[in-house]
């Protein structure tokens, strides 16, 4: 029988016989990791995505080089929050300590993404198994790879297509901006140079433009982060989308899915039925889950997330 490479050959019960309780040990050190700091959970998820967008899921981003030529130092990855990283080292550990070599680093961060939106409010759902840890992690491949946070929805869309997912599923993934936080330059274009006749962009609600200026001042330490979700920064839910409507999106590529007409209508539907938004959330994150997996033969169970065996 010939299987589409990756397509059907992952599977919710994967190690059922081989590590039946390697989702709880999983769930245990992301449940600690929460408790010592909250950035856990919006690291992880990014780490999640910016892992299967470039390579495919196969935990290619974990990789550490000494030459600082991985794919997580190329300058789009430079902001993955260290807690991400030391979530998905930590649960590999207690892994390896009961099932020795069985379980992939890629499906440790599928399940650890999925574990951090349901502790942080959001849905629950099973994650398929069976991916295989790559064995390629170039810097050099992962510019053109990422969302930018200035593109608009033909650029997102035409991003995400190349992955088989659909415009419901890129707009449902950006509703992980309702965590997290962004650095000030990823935006200060839209509160301070947007055009020579505006220098603040139009769409963006004038109240929330001003407490932007106020938090992000013109020669503000590049350290200082924002949240993304300026309502309920620490819960998964559709506020997001409610911030959509109100003008407070953070970024123009968040902005962008309320103004342009051909996404308008999703964002209301999110904003006001939390069950669709939930809905089109799982089935884009296992949509995601599914994207340049290696099985089989493919790649490797790697020993240490962070090397290549």
């Amino acid at each position: 029988m010939l299987v589409k490479k990756g397509e059907g050959q992952l599977s919710e019960n994967f190690y059922s016989s081989s590590c039946p309780n390697f989702e709880n040990i999983v769930r245990q050190v992301v449940v600690t990791k929460i408790s010592q700091t909250f950035v856990t959970i919006p690291a992880t998820v990014r780490l999640f995505f910016h892992d299967c967008f470039v390579e495919g899921c196969d935990a290619s981003v974990l990789i550490a080089s000494p030459n600082n030529d991985a794919e997580k130092d190329s300058p789009d990855n430079l902001s993955l929050a260290g807690d991400g990283f030391d979530t998905v080292v930590k649960a590999k550990q207690a892994v390896e300590a009961q099932c020795p070599g069985i379980v992939s680093c890629a499906d440790i961060l599928a399940v650890a993404a999925r574990d951090v939106v349901l502790l942080a409010g959001g849905p629950a759902y099973n994650v398929e198994l069976g991916r295989r840890d790559g064995l390629i992690s170039q810097a050099s491949r992962v510019a053109g790879n990422l969302p930018q946070p200035e593109f608009n929805l033909i650029q997102l869309n035409t991003m995400f297509a190349k992955h088989n997912l659909t415009q419901t599923d890129m707009i449902a993934l950006s509703g992980c901006h309702t965590l997290g936080f962004s650095h000030c330059s990823r935006f200060a274009n839209r509160i301070y140079s947007f055009t020579p006749s505006n220098p603040v962009d139009p769409t963006l609600d004038p109240a929330y433009a001003q407490q932007l200026m106020r938090e992000c001042p013109q020669n503000v330490d590049p350290q200082i982060a924002i949240n993304m979700d300026p309502v309920t920064p620490q819960t998964f839910d559709n506020v997001y989308y409610q911030n959509l409507v109100g003008g407070k999106g953070l970024f123009t590529s968040d902005q962008v899915l309320f103004t342009d007409s051909a996404s308008q209508l999703t964002v209301r539907d999110f904003a006001n039925n939390p069950g669709d938004f939930n809905g089109a959330f799982i089935t884009a994150m296992r949509m995601l889950g599914r994207v340049g997996v290696k099985t089989g033969n493919q790649g490797e169970i790697r020993r240490d997330c962070t090397a290549f065996n």
